[in-house]
């Protein structure tokens, strides 16, 4: 059975290990920076960094690849649309990959950057979504276009509801606090956003989060809901945009908030 951990990195970041105890192999997703992975390496002298997983070619996700290829020799999987360094082994849309004796499917979901993707394991249900889809929230555009991230989330939303939200930042309490001034009157997002603060407060992660939780409390999720459209239109004085309109509205008015 693989494990996964959170190595925390830099103030919020997320560097995902998986490790296998029968073979004394691990990976590591978006690993920024080297040291937190080299520190637990130390610590466990008996494991090999056979792995490393790459969502996309910002530095906070990169940074730590070439020392870490250099010291393990560990393969770099990464997109194939982005310049990935040190990468062995370019991805892209509907390819599968053996990690760990696990086989992962590859989702393009450009937005927060052109090349970005997503690892997928379907059996055990684990998204490794890098800056896509956040608890509760969504990355930035960056490069992409909003019609792009919505398409992007709406695939990841479309995966079963027990799927559980591997992303690479802790910033699901202002999510839930923007969560909850599009949608003020959703008992999920208040219950969610005290469960969270109490989380934070004792310095628990609030990660993994799952697909069936995130369709019910992230608003750019939920751009068709009549109360997200409603509050759009409110903000905004035109009513009946399209949902691809209405995450744009979101996204737009995040940044700000």
């Amino acid at each position: 059975m693989i494990k996964i951990d959170a190595l925390p990195a830099f103030t919020d970041n997320y560097i995902w290990l998986l490790q296998d105890p029968q073979t004394c192999r691990c990976a590591v997703v978006d690993p920024g920076d080297a040291a937190p992975v080299l520190a637990w390496l130390d610590a466990h002298p008996d494991w090999t960094l056979s792995d490393i997983l790459v969502t996309h070619h910002h530095h906070d996700h990169v940074g730590g690849v070439e020392q870490l290829k250099a010291t393990s020799g560990a393969r770099v999987l990464g997109p194939a649309r982005e310049q990935i360094p040190a990468r062995d082994l370019a991805l892209g849309e509907g390819q599968q990959v053996e990690v760990l004796d696990h086989t992962f499917q590859i989702l393009e979901v450009p937005g927060h950057t052109l090349g970005h993707i997503a690892y997928y394991q379907a059996e055990q249900h684990w998204l490794f979504c890098g800056d896509t889809l956040f608890a509760a929230g969504c990355g930035r555009l960056f490069e992409g276009t909003p019609a792009q991230m919505h398409d992007s989330l709406s695939r990841l939303a479309a995966l079963p509801g027990e799927t559980l939200v591997y992303c690479t930042h802790e910033y699901t309490l202002s999510n839930l606090r923007f969560a909850q001034a599009v949608e003020p009157e959703n008992p999920q997002i208040s219950q969610r956003l005290e469960q969270v603060s109490q989380w934070r407060q004792t310095g628990q992660i609030s990660l993994p989060s799952n697909l069936q939780l995130e369709r019910a409390t992230n608003p750019f999720l939920r751009s068709d809901e009549t109360p997200v459209q409603a509050r759009i239109a409110e903000r905004e004085g035109v009513k009946a945009r399209p949902p691809v309109e209405v995450f744009a509205c979101l996204r737009a008015w995040k940044d700000q908030f």
